[in-house]
């Protein structure tokens, strides 16, 4: 690994961490070292995780190291089913059991009889040779594959969500908006949020879904297979601005056979567009005689990157800035990836227009961290329920802080 002088891209088992630690009812035992969890758990905390899944390690030192005895695994498991009763416990690896071979799978395996109560669920990646976005595809596509059960579909349309995970920036409010406007829209109640607000539960009722909105790449092969399962048609996309969130629904709409209120989504324009008003002829003029103010350049997840450029560069007509993405996997023509010696370049010389990034890359920069799209986070989020950036709240909350941004500049 090469010196960093900021977080460098977080591993798969980072990314496994992250989807499955806000899942109720349900334990994770890191089969690692001291402090790997401690430190985990501290960041889930900032980002508003609170009571979900519980998270053990076993704590493993040198001399099972060099054993390869595995006891500390059967003694943790006992506890934690003792203390917290969980119904499913998912194991994970840390790198070091990762790089001598320990077979967690087959572990599950030999002590699954022993808690015929509880379901044991072992993931890999533990190592480095994947990243945090692939860790969060494994992950989703192995809960898709193992806890769904047989079932019919419901007697009112419902749906999943599916890709919901606390690595993204302001997940919670953003599912949270989605919900609202989906439960106003079509009268439709979610089954899942995969995994922001979903319990085993839920899990296990997936397949009663009518539709599965997929709302980040990631979640793809997950969806993929409960179509293949249980045939629910997916939808793959974020909807952001008032045109983007009006063409997900219709989108929707068409997949599930699902008629729209017309008298809601009216209403939510209406109001938008009210909320809009004042500062529309602002974009306009600084869009006319000043196109260098609104050049929008962005950092983060390419899905949100896409999402937000098409709002601003579609709906407003901004003029497109440097646009990047975190992972090397999703790199495109439009939207490449930089690794740190490009982003930190690309945010020093950022001399003009609208900046939004991580919380790590605006504070650095010294910019309005108020732009912040994406994680590395520098504060804490206790809570779910900051303004969106997807869906109808989540329009006006990105041109509030875009004509705020101007203003201030």
């Amino acid at each position: 690994m090469g010196l960093h002088r900021f977080k460098p891209l977080p591993s798969g088992r980072m990314g496994i961490l992250w989807t499955l630690a806000t899942i109720r009812d349900a334990a994770l035992v890191e089969f690692g070292c001291m402090g790997h969890m401690l430190y985990s758990g501290v960041t889930l905390k900032r980002a508003g995780v609170h009571d979900a899944c519980r998270l053990y390690s076993t704590h493993i030192d040198e001399t099972d190291i060099a054993l390869g005895s595995t006891e500390r695994l059967n003694h943790t498991l006992d506890n934690v089913i003792k203390r917290d009763q969980p119904r499913v416990i998912f194991l994970l690896p840390s790198s070091i059991p990762e790089v001598i071979g320990t077979d967690l799978p087959a572990l599950c395996e030999e002590l699954q009889p022993e808690y015929p109560d509880v379901r044991l669920l072992p993931f890999g990646y533990g190592g480095f040779n994947i990243t945090q976005h692939r860790g969060v595809q494994e992950a989703l596509l192995l809960l898709a594959q193992t806890l769904p059960v047989e079932v019919r579909p419901t007697p009112q349309p419902t749906f999943n969500i599916i890709g919901s995970c606390a690595d993204l920036f302001r997940f919670q409010a953003d599912a949270l908006e989605l919900v609202r406007i989906l439960e106003g829209t079509f009268g439709i109640k979610p089954l899942c949020v995969l995994t922001s607000a979903a319990s085993v539960a839920d899990i296990e009722q997936m397949g009663g879904a009518h539709i599965n909105l997929v709302i980040r790449r990631e979640g793809e092969p997950a969806a993929r297979h409960l179509q293949q399962r249980f045939g629910t048609p997916y939808l793959l996309g974020r909807p952001y601005g008032l045109d983007g969130t009006r063409r997900w629904l219709e989108e929707i709409a068409q997949l599930a056979g699902l008629t729209a209120d017309s008298a809601f989504l009216r209403a939510q324009q209406k109001l938008c567009r009210q909320q809009l008003t004042a500062v529309m002829p602002a974009f306009a003029h600084m869009v006319r005689a000043h196109p260098a103010e609104t050049a929008l350049s962005l950092g983060g997840h390419a899905d949100v990157v896409k999402g937000i450029l098409a709002f601003g560069c579609g709906e407003l007509a901004f003029a497109k800035g440097t646009c990047w993405c975190d992972c090397p996997e999703m790199a495109s023509g439009d939207i490449p990836y930089f690794a740190e010696a490009e982003w930190t370049r690309a945010v020093r010389e950022h001399k003009q227009g609208i900046l939004m990034a991580s919380g790590e890359a605006l504070a650095w920069a010294d910019r309005n961290t108020e732009l912040q799209i994406s994680n590395p986070d520098i504060k804490w989020r206790l809570h779910p329920y900051e303004p969106p950036l997807m869906g109808f709240r989540g329009a006006v909350q990105l041109a509030n802080l875009w004509i705020n941004e101007n203003i201030e500049d």
